[in-house]
């Protein structure tokens, strides 16, 4: 009886994560964390993350990175994305982009924030980290490499950056295994 509780249990609680939605047409809105580039001249760098899609989202989230150099009028955005290997394209993304989407329907959370004199060079730092990551084309959930483990990799080539991922930041420590 127990067994079938639990069971039943279980069933409900992932049949009811977002029973109304699909990824497709979940919200990739801005949420007007980041200041307005045309209303910021100075640098801004920030890390955010949001819970995972669907049932993955009630224990991990998903990070990146998001920076505008001093007198840029948009925002670069560096992150890895599963799906992208999926085609046959490399899983890490450096793009313009908004820096603050929800993640598939999440709310982002601003991790950590510089702005001002010394962040064009962090970001610097930070896009040659990026570029330099050791796993492009690969993609793993758990243990990783993931979008954490990317995130993740950044942080300890730009120790300037200060950055101390959450627990639910799954694959974050994946870099340090290797």
């Amino acid at each position: 009886m127990r067994t079938r509780l639990a069971l039943l249990c279980m069933m409900v609680l992932l049949f009811s994560c977002s029973p109304n939605q699909d990824w497709r047409t979940a919200s990739r809105e801005p949420a007007g964390i980041a200041p307005d580039p045309a209303q910021t001249p100075e640098a801004v760098l920030h890390v955010y993350g949001a819970d995972a899609w669907g049932w993955r989202g009630w224990f991990a989230i998903h990070t990146w990175v998001a920076a505008k150099r001093t007198g840029e009028d948009s925002y670069t955005v560096y992150d890895v994305v599963g799906w992208r290997a999926y085609r046959g394209n490399p899983v890490v993304g450096i793009a313009k982009d908004a820096p603050d989407r929800h993640w598939y329907g999440a709310p982002p959370r601003l991790l950590v924030e510089h702005r001002g004199p010394g962040v064009d060079e962090m970001i610097d730092a930070v896009d040659r980290a990026a570029r330099n990551y050791p796993w492009p084309t690969e993609y793993k959930a758990f243990p990783g490499p993931n979008s954490n483990t990317f995130v993740a990799w950044i942080g300890r080539q730009v120790p300037e950056l200060g950055l101390n991922l959450p627990f639910s930041a799954i694959g974050s420590g994946y870099a340090a295994s290797r």
